[in-house]
């Protein structure tokens, strides 16, 4: 039987890494595929092929990404540029071809997923899109497939490397947010321009995937609430230390109350949960679901070969798939398209969480007694209060609060009205706990 001919757009570091592994351990992917696999047919605007083993093996390359999803021999294309165009308009030309697609693209997926789906659908043609999400972690299928008895209840993760090198460089070494932001970029952990990473976007795309075939919804990343590291101090890493806590850049998506909570935001983690512990830039999830309980999964979350293990795994499950009854293969986004439920995800507002907070009083009496009584007010119960000597000198003193969960709205109010009082210096840090039981 005739290899599968592939289309593979981007030879960047996955690109490079996919062509690798493929050409790697292309006896025992075949074994696997039940067919051999080769990427015949290559397109890159820039590339070192000194840098990519097996390159010499793609028998054309090419500027040229349109050439290559409209080449009537290529049976599969994987898209690895990244981003939204020209990647949207190369997935959705591929699909009109007849071709199946493989990517790794997080961000196109989780704005572009719905309609990419449905034009998928009508052509009877797969997207996988294992890669999308905490890289290498096979976490999609694990969802999807490996857990598909299960009603899920929620699902927590760290995925994004980069946030999780940066917070927990600050842990272990006491260094400041701007201080190990310049290594990680200087070590390639971190893009020029990190935005996406330390804001919170990079995994607020893939939260929504993962919300939405947990859940079975429609891709809804406009609704994803998304807060960054960016304000996260050293000192607050020391404090929650001292309580028993470690910060985490954490996505959450879990259902209650008729609606689907989707968040992404600095998180406090008591010290002894396992996804509280995984460090540098590994990534982790974590998924609670009703028949088998909890479930960790964790490993390289970005990286050459690691990504590619994702997109090779892809390609096999479509070869495979082939010759299947497109009825029969499994959902994009887990459940049968005519059984997503649209559900309401909920404003931030309406959320129950516990809390963090540090102020920095006067230092004087009755101060404390003014913030618990706000506190008190908005019906709010406070677990822990550390307060801090003073420096010497200083005129005003750090105190930390751990509350009780309380709706969002109400925390807002007394964090306004806090900021307020004339014995409070500047801004309340407030820092969402969660307990992960």
């Amino acid at each position: 039987m005739e290899p599968v001919k592939i289309g593979l757009l981007g030879l960047g570091t996955v690109g490079g890494g996919t062509v690798s592994v493929l050409t790697r351990n292309a006896v025992e992917i075949a074994r696997r595929a039940g067919r051999g696999i080769r990427i015949t047919h290559a397109a890159a605007k820039e590339y070192d092929p000194d840098l990519i083993q097996g390159l010499d093996q793609v028998d054309t390359i090419s500027d040229d990404a349109f050439a290559v999803v409209d080449n009537p021999d290529v049976e599969i294309i994987i898209e690895l540029i990244g981003g939204y165009s020209p990647a949207k308009e190369l997935v959705l030309k591929a699909i009109e071809n007849g071709k199946h697609v493989v990517t790794a693209n997080k961000a196109l997926i989780a704005l572009h997923g719905n309609e990419i789906f449905s034009a998928a659908q009508e052509k009877g043609v797969t997207v996988a899109f294992e890669a999308a999400v905490a890289g290498g972690i096979p976490i999609i299928k694990a969802v999807r497939e490996g857990l598909a008895a299960n009603q899920i209840e929620w699902i927590a993760g760290i995925i994004n490397g980069t946030g999780n090198y940066i917070l927990t460089e600050m842990r272990d070494k006491g260094r400041d947010f701007e201080n190990v932001l310049k290594e990680a970029q200087a070590l390639g952990y971190a893009e020029a321009d990190p935005t996406f990473d330390i804001e919170g976007i990079d995994a607020a795309h893939k939260l929504t995937i993962l919300g939405s075939i947990a859940f079975g919804m429609p891709l809804q990343f406009d609704k994803t609430y998304t807060e960054g590291i960016t304000k996260i101090e050293q000192q607050d890493v020391q404090y929650a230390g001292e309580l028993g806590y470690r910060i985490k850049h954490i996505g959450i998506t879990r259902k209650i109350n008729g609606g689907v909570e989707q968040r992404v935001h600095p998180t406090l983690i008591p010290e002894r949960r396992l996804i509280a512990n995984v460090d540098g830039v590994m990534n982790a999830v974590l998924v609670k679901s009703d028949a088998v309980g909890p479930t960790l999964y964790y490993g390289a979350g970005a990286g050459s070969e690691p990504t590619a293990s994702a997109v090779v795994a892809d390609v096999v499950d479509v070869v495979r798939a082939l010759t299947t009854d497109p009825e029969n293969r499994v959902p994009h986004l887990a459940f049968q398209p005519d059984a997503l439920s649209d559900i309401n995800i909920l404003p931030m507002e309406e959320i129950e969480t516990a809390y963090y907070l540090r102020m920095n009083a006067v230092d004087r009496p009755g101060v404390l007694a003014e913030v618990t009584q706000i506190l008190g007010d908005s019906e709010i119960s406070i677990e822990a209060i550390l307060q801090k000597e003073p420096a010497e000198g200083a005129s005003h003193v750090p105190i930390i609060f751990l509350t009780q969960r309380i709706k969002e709205k109400n925390m807002n109010n007394a964090i306004a009205k806090i900021e307020q009082l004339d014995a409070i210096k500047g801004q309340v840090m407030r820092i969402r706990m969660e307990s992960l039981k």
